[in-house]
């Protein structure tokens, strides 16, 4: 067996393209409404009526949300959790017992089998008691062993590892190492074949719920030899393996009760059968799972979104300013709408996209993609109004108001518990990539050959020819479309008349498709580098789903007769909102600083403006900016704490 590398593997920027690229999903199999919308063609009936679960599946789902909150009312004490930074361990047992751990395990294996959308309301109400506790229980079965076994495990891996998981095993995953984040092309753990093991050697950081798991998903690179295709490769690990190390319980701004660590690997054996899926299908596997794993953000965003709208709500009518409640000001009054009203558009893009995932009609890669880009980043927003709202008793922690005689609001640990959220399982500026390349898909997938330097002319020939067919067939059908008519979708026309809305997103979707094929004929191969302008297309994309989602969950409550009228208030309020958002988008795509910028940061990195540092005390303490992480046996103690 040969001995384990001691570096990182050195990768060109192509490389780890080629190395992202083979990690996505190749096919379109079934309708995306998102990638639709980004295409210029508005698939309206892809979303409406909005689909609803059956009767069995919300009864169960229902039964089961009472039972968490009372659990939550009852046995959390959200301020211990963040006072003393961590979960009691009664509490972890507690809601083993309630079967939270087996929320989205199929009953067979003794879970309790809920839709993606009861899943993720579980999630928010849990949440909203402790952001720790839905963190526990979302990277338990969003990302760690559940469901990479539910997509891709075989059935004898399903029997062994998911009855533990329902009931008894906490689980994490774990990709991320001290110096490899997005970029999976020079992931440096290695899990080298040995008979019908493979033996692990490597370090991994940020391991949420690492510190007290029993059970892992551990991405690690096969070496390619006889016998192996090799590549990055996912595995079951079992936490109490000889060899393996918890060195680190990391400390963060927020969500402070969370278990997550740095994990050492050092000669740990792996059984062969606990490998998930063939060698070299990690990043694929990882991805996949994270297409749905990802909608648990948005629904710990709708869980803060709702609590900012109530505390606003009642300090804004108990604190009188100028003799009259703050909340008839109007510099306060426009935040209360712009949280109102965003919450209920973070609630319908989060239902309407898990109760997409349900059904499994539609391919809904982008659709969550987007889902937890926008939830990320409007929750932030929310939190920060918040604060404003709440001003000097909203910067005050929650332990202070209570010691002087007030109500414990923890407003400012609501601003530093989701903003996170902007960050894992996918940063803004990843997702803005990762969306932009699916959303251009269809584009390079008949014209990726012409911008490609490495193909041949007669290739690119070919591709001339393709792309010649698709665009004289594509470019004709965004010149007009039903927004242009002034009758289109009347039947979201009440009181409160949506239509306008939606042939807004209809003319806006062509006008975007426009605005895409226009920069790709402008910079061709550059266009990857463009990230500015492909972050504020895709920032277009994820308002008009936004507002699509927010007029179909109106009518939907309207047909059903649950608070109808106020609900359409709101969608209107939201696509008002959303459309002066989007306009500003637009004039940024061709109206920015983008070059200037460029030009800002290549001096700075230079040390042309290192004048401007000048007359500060760096409190910075000594060390390395990325700790080493070489392979090896650890010579730290073990922190791992299984829960029993």
């Amino acid at each position: 067996m040969s001995a384990p590398p001691s570096s990182k593997p050195s990768v060109s920027e192509r490389e780890a393209r080629e190395v992202a690229e083979a990690a996505r999903e190749q096919e379109w199999r079934k309708p995306s409404f998102a990638k639709e919308l980004f295409l210029g063609r508005f698939r309206l009936d892809l979303v409406h009526p909005h689909p609803l679960p059956s009767q069995e599946a919300a009864q169960r789902g229902e039964e089961f949300l009472a039972k968490l909150r009372d659990f939550c009312e009852t046995k959390v004490d959200g301020a211990l959790i963040e006072r003393e930074a961590r979960i009691p361990d009664e509490v972890i047992n507690g809601l083993k017992e309630l079967g939270a751990l087996g929320m989205k395990i199929d009953t067979k294996y003794g879970g309790l089998g809920l839709t993606q959308v009861y899943y993720n309301k579980a999630l928010a109400l849990a949440g909203s008691a402790s952001p720790a506790i839905g963190v526990l229980l979302s990277a338990h079965q969003s990302i760690g062993v559940p469901q990479p076994l539910k997509l891709f495990g075989t059935d004898e891996q399903k029997e062994t590892f998911l009855p533990r998981c329902a009931r008894t095993d906490i689980s994490a995953f774990l990709l991320t190492e001290p110096d490899v984040g997005s970029d999976p092309a020079r992931l440096a753990t290695t899990a080298v074949p040995d008979g019908d093991d493979y033996v692990l050697d490597g370090v991994k950081l940020w391991t949420t719920n690492g510190v007290v798991a029993d059970l892992l998903v551990v991405m690690a690179r096969v070496p390619k030899s006889e016998g192996h295709r090799g590549g990055i490769t996912a595995f079951v690990v079992e936490t109490n393996s000889p060899g393996i190390t918890v060195e680190n319980r990391n400390a963060f701004m927020g969500l402070r009760g969370i278990e997550n660590g740095v994990t050492r690997f050092h000669q740990v054996r792996v059984p062969a059968a606990n490998r998930i899926g063939p060698e070299g299908t990690g990043l694929k596997i990882a991805l996949t799972t994270l297409n749905t794993g990802r909608l648990s953000l948005p629904a710990s965003c709708v869980a803060a979104g709702k609590w900012c709208l109530k505390i606003a709500r009642e300090w804004s009518a108990a604190r009188e300013q100028w003799g009259k409640p703050i909340a008839q000001h109007e510099a306060v009054g426009s935040k209360i709408s712009f949280i109102a009203a965003t919450t209920f558009a973070l609630e319908a893009v989060t239902d309407l996209a898990s109760q997409m995932a349900d059904e499994d009609r539609n391919d809904i890669r982008i659709e969550g993609a987007l889902a937890k880009l926008f939830a990320s980043e409007q929750a932030w927003l929310m939190a920060d109004e918040l604060v404003q709202i709440r001003g000097g008793r909203g910067f005050e922690t929650a332990a202070s108001l209570a010691a002087r005689g007030e109500r414990a609001v923890p407003a400012e640990q609501v601003l530093r518990d989701l903003r996170i959220n902007r960050i894992f399982e996918g940063s803004t500026e990843i997702m803005h990539l990762l969306i932009a390349r699916e959303a251009v898909d269809a584009h390079l997938s008949v014209a990726g050959d012409l911008i490609d330097p490495d193909k041949s002319l007669a290739d690119k020939a070919k591709a001339g020819a393709n792309a010649g067919v698709f665009y004289a067939k594509w470019l004709p059908k965004l010149v007009a479309g039903q927004g242009q008519l002034p009758y289109s979708y009347n039947e979201f026309k009440h009181e409160v008349d949506l239509s306008g809305h939606l042939r807004y997103v209809e003319r806006t979707a062509r006008k975007l498709a426009r605005s895409t094929f226009y920069a790709m004929s402008r910079w061709q191969g550059r266009m990857e580098t463009k990230q500015g302008f492909l972050g504020r297309i895709v920032d277009i994309g994820a308002e008009l789903f936004a507002m699509s989602a927010v007029c179909v969950r109106a009518e939907l409550l309207r047909t059903t007769e649950a608070h109808g009228r106020e609900a359409y208030q709101l969608a209107d309020t939201f696509c008002h909102q959303s459309r002066i958002r989007i306009e500003e988008l637009f004039g940024r795509l061709w109206t920015n600083t983008d070059d200037l910028d460029r030009k800002v940061v290549k001096g700075v990195m230079s040390g042309t403006y290192e004048w401007l540092e000048d007359g500060i005390v760096d409190p910075s303490g000594e060390g390395p900016w990325i700790a080493d992480a070489t392979p090896g046996a650890s010579e730290k103690d073990n922190v791992h704490r299984p829960i029993r």
